[in-house]
């Protein structure tokens, strides 16, 4: 004679196995691994910010060079690392959040780690969180980054739903913990996507507001003293 389940035990194994399917799917959508629809600023009527200055006279403005220099480090995908460099570089296979920022600015033709380096020497009073200067591991601290751009780039709002101040090539901190590139793509709302890594598998997604966004900044070298731009 074959034993059946009780009608207990079919509701139990039900049970789990959604809550399982449930879960994975709640996973996919949170690391954006279900394809979505992404947009653009034309699709709310946005108009795109275009930077006044093309630092590196390439054709293309800073801030649409910063996006694009963040994009080519999302789709190389290094690895998530955080290992010190002598130098100060990791290899381009290798990096953390920070990463993707030198990274980006490089792709507009300045050379962030020796600015930094110049502003912690210039204005050391700033950076209250160094106990040890070291120009290899400086610029690639979010604290330091996020100080830097207090101090040199324009400070805008971390209101998430004020979708028009949000532009491509903008800079975002979440506490000093984190930090990315804003995306000239946007979802279904108009909240732009942030390029950045932490490790995710997608490294240009729809999570500008996944952690506690700190700061918001557009860094216009047009009102910048031009002594403190080092180019790459």
């Amino acid at each position: 004679m074959i034993k059946r389940k009780s009608p207990l035990k079919r509701i139990i194994i039900c049970v789990l196995i959604t809550a399982v399917i449930g879960a994975a799917l709640y996973g996919a959508n949170y690391w954006n691994l279900i394809p979505k629809d992404s947009y653009t600023a034309d699709d709310f009527k946005i108009e795109t910010v275009k930077s006044s200055v093309d630092y590196n006279n390439n054709g293309t403005d800073d801030y649409t060079d910063i996006m694009l220099g963040a994009r080519i480090d999302a789709e190389n995908k290094p690895s998530y690392d955080g290992k010190y460099y002598e130098g100060g570089y990791p290899p381009d296979d290798i990096g953390v959040c920070t990463d993707v920022i030198w990274r980006a600015f490089r792709n507009a033709g300045y050379s962030l780690r020796d600015m930094v380096d110049n502003d912690i020497n210039k204005s050391s009073e700033l950076y209250t969180n160094i106990t040890k200067r070291d120009s290899n591991i400086d610029f690639r601290r979010v604290t330091n980054l996020k100080i830097f751009f207090e101090h040199h780039a324009i400070s805008l709002t971390i209101d998430d739903a004020d979708i028009a101040q949000w532009q491509p090539g903008d800079i975002v901190t979440y506490g000093t913990k984190h930090i990315a590139i804003v995306s000239d793509k946007r979802n279904k709302d108009g909240v732009p996507y942030i390029i950045h890594n932490g490790g995710q598998p997608i490294r240009e997604e729809d999570a500008l507001t996944r952690l506690g966004i700190s700061g918001h900044y557009r860094f216009d070298t047009s009102l910048i003293d031009k002594s403190m731009l080092i180019p790459f």
